[in-house]
């Protein structure tokens, strides 16, 4: 099974998107899952349900930068840093159209309510939404760059 398969069967299984990209690399971050899921549960629904970035995207740049950031506070860490985010969300974007989660879901036809409660995970939530398609994305973008740069 690919990450990108077990990603969307982690959102599938009911995490939200930014813990099931964040979940399939926890191997390769050396982050227990335990620790993972709750470092991660905040940029699920755009950022707390908000619908900004979507919770994919933002497991994606969570993963760069346990995998390639550095310790030590430097410009040169950042710009490194920052331009693999902003490759692979070219890359998403690219396919997507838009890195927004409420952009995403508008184009998926599906009420964007900001705030308030997740709605209930049933057959027709996923059926109405290809929430877990973004999931399968980022991941892909993300486990094909990390084979390419050496780190999978």
């Amino acid at each position: 099974m690919s990450r990108a398969e077990r990603a969307k069967e982690y959102f599938l299984q009911g995490f939200a998107c930014s813990q099931a990209v964040a979940l399939a690399f926890a191997d390769v971050m050396g982050i227990e899952e335990d620790t993972l899921k709750k470092l991660t549960l905040p940029f699920g629904g755009g950022m707390g349900r908000l619908r900004l970035t979507c919770g994919a995207v933002s497991g994606m740049a969570f993963v760069v930068g346990a995998v390639f950031a550095e310790g030590e506070n430097n410009p040169e860490n950042k710009k490194k840093t920052y331009a693999i985010v902003q490759e692979l969300c070219g890359k998403f974007k690219e396919k997507t159209k838009s890195l927004i989660c409420a952009e995403l879901l508008a184009g998926m036809k599906v009420p964007v309510e900001i705030g308030g409660e997740a709605e209930k995970r049933t057959a027709e939530y996923y059926k109405k939404r290809s929430c877990a398609d973004m999931v399968y994305l980022a991941t892909e973008i993300l486990e094909n760059y990390l084979r390419v740069n050496g780190k999978l």
